[in-house]
């Protein structure tokens, strides 16, 4: 993971697919945001949310997976391993054809996670390699006490 220089953003906490600027949703393909709880429920609620807007957006079933995954990954880490509060936002293709997904957090929390703490090594830890394998390109961005992990998904043209 590579933290994204503050030079690039495009609004609070998030940096906008390179390329991209001025670039516009086409209609009812607007950014969509929520807050979360940070609890384990939380990567269940965000599936459901990213699956209902992909739908909406008309992304493809498959291509869709591969996102709803990587909101999965995202969520469940946010929870497991940073303070709340905890928030996805889900940015629509634009004529790059990519999809972000961008989840904030209150920042590293100062142990390892209720859930992680009592696993063994090779029971846990898959999602980072997950989203590098999904991904044309992922960072996080920290900016006074909360941190954006985001991942930039390749969709079909």
């Amino acid at each position: 993971m590579y933290v994204t220089p503050p030079s690039h953003d495009s609004g609070p906490g998030l940096m906008a697919p390179s390329g991209t600027a001025g670039a516009r949703p086409a209609l009812g393909r607007e950014a969509r945001q929520w807050d979360l709880p940070h609890a384990p429920q939380a990567a269940g609620i965000a599936r459901r949310l990213a699956r209902d807007t992909l739908k909406g957006w008309g992304v493809r079933e498959d291509e869709a997976h591969q996102v709803v995954l990587t909101v999965s990954e995202l969520v469940a880490n946010a929870v497991e391993h940073a303070l709340p509060p905890v928030s996805l936002r889900l940015v629509p293709p634009s004529e790059h054809q990519m999809i972000r997904v961008a989840v904030t957090d209150g920042g590293p929390a100062n142990d390892r996670g209720a859930r992680t703490a009592g696993c063994e090594p090779h029971e846990h830890g898959r999602g980072s390699a997950i989203i590098d394998f999904l991904a044309a390109a992922r960072g996080t961005r920290m900016c006074g006490g909360s941190a954006t992990h985001w991942a930039d998904l390749p969709l079909a043209a």
